[in-house]
């Protein structure tokens, strides 16, 4: 099972913008307004998701993970700490 991470925006190029910012390349989507990474080491999404959220009054885009088959979680500002503080408790290697 992989952790799955989702990128969803209305606007083109934010996404891109975002990943840019994050791997610190240029990074150039098929799909603009969709971006799907799957993750072995469940515990590498805790980045991207700070990133997202010290950074989500510059990008207009949602993100949502997946750490079990078939149930998505929105990452937001009320539960992003919740989420990374989870992740380490529950892989906690």
């Amino acid at each position: 099972m992989h952790t799955v991470v989702n990128l969803y925006s209305k606007e083109s190029g934010e996404i891109s913008k975002f990943l840019s910012k994050f791997y610190n390349k240029e990074i150039k989507l098929e799909n603009d307004l969709k971006w799907e990474n799957k993750y072995e080491n469940s515990i590498e999404i805790a980045d991207i998701i700070g990133t997202f959220i010290d950074n989500s009054d510059k990008y207009k885009i949602n993100m949502w993970i997946s750490l079990d088959e078939g149930a998505f979680l929105n990452v937001s500002n009320d539960n992003a700490d919740s989420i990374i503080r989870y992740l380490y408790e529950r892989y906690p290697y």
